[in-house]
């Protein structure tokens, strides 16, 4: 649920040069999805069958389950290929999100916000670009250094946030035609209110992940709002469109 509104995955559907591939594209990254989810969940449950407690793993870290199982019962090769494909997949999420956020930073606040009745050279905005991606590289180490046992909590906090914040309005802006802006508003912000109230509740984040329950709220919120806003144009003119025919019949 949380796939729908994380730009860093949106970001490679949005580039489809082709839009005939999107489908193909969407099979292909489902299925793979499907695969590592699985993937995830059974290294888990080996884990927890060969290493009873957490403790018998380096550091006592059950996120160093998947190289200590590699390093321990694979041949040097096999371990080389799966440390290679941990650093892909870091170095590929990891390339995609600088990306999103340079080009957030650059056309969308700098550009369409602050510069927006200017005209700026490609040059300079590919400078500036560069400088926001080398300024985020810097501030993600500095904050990794000192936080690196809450940036794995952090990721999943912000993987819920964007998840249920974005994804229910995102899905119905492109499925409902309904969907009315003052819909979309409080869709966005019941989800990232229930996703920080949620997280904050210990007997509650224990219970369920907060991206769960504010994904769905949100989804319900927004269907509310816009069935009770007007509807955008285009919406109400299709709405007359259905109406009239039924009055022919």
């Amino acid at each position: 649920m949380g796939s729908p509104g994380n730009p860093h995955i949106l970001v490679r559907y949005m580039s489809v040069a082709d839009p005939k591939a999107l489908r193909k594209s969407c099979l292909i990254g489902t299925v793979w999805n499907v695969l590592m989810a699985w993937g995830a969940v059974f290294i888990g449950l080996v884990g927890r069958a060969h290493y009873l407690k957490p403790e018998a793993l380096p550091g006592g870290d059950p996120e160093n389950l998947f190289p200590f199982l590699a390093s321990t019962h694979l041949h040097p090769i096999l371990l080389g290929i799966i440390t290679a494909s941990i650093l892909a997949a870091i170095m590929s999420t990891a390339d995609s999100q600088l990306l999103v956020a340079s080009s957030g930073i650059t056309r969308d606040i700098y550009q369409k916000i602050f510069a927006r009745d200017k005209t700026i050279p490609q040059k300079r905005l590919v400078l500036i670009s560069r400088i926001v991606v080398l300024s985020l590289v810097i501030a993600a180490l500095v904050f990794g250094a000192l936080a690196k046992e809450y940036v794995f909590w952090l990721v999943l906090f912000a993987w819920g946030g964007l998840g249920a914040s974005f994804g229910p309005t995102l899905l119905l802006s492109l499925f409902w035609k309904r969907t009315s802006k003052a819909g979309v508003i409080a869709g966005f912000v019941s989800g990232t209110v229930i996703t920080i109230v949620w997280n904050q509740i210990e007997a509650l984040n224990n219970f369920l992940y907060h991206l769960v329950p504010a994904f769905f709220i949100s989804l319900f919120l927004t269907i509310i709002v816009s069935l009770l806003t007007s509807a955008p144009p285009e919406a109400e003119a299709e709405l007359e469109s259905i109406r009239a025919k039924y009055r022919q019949l």
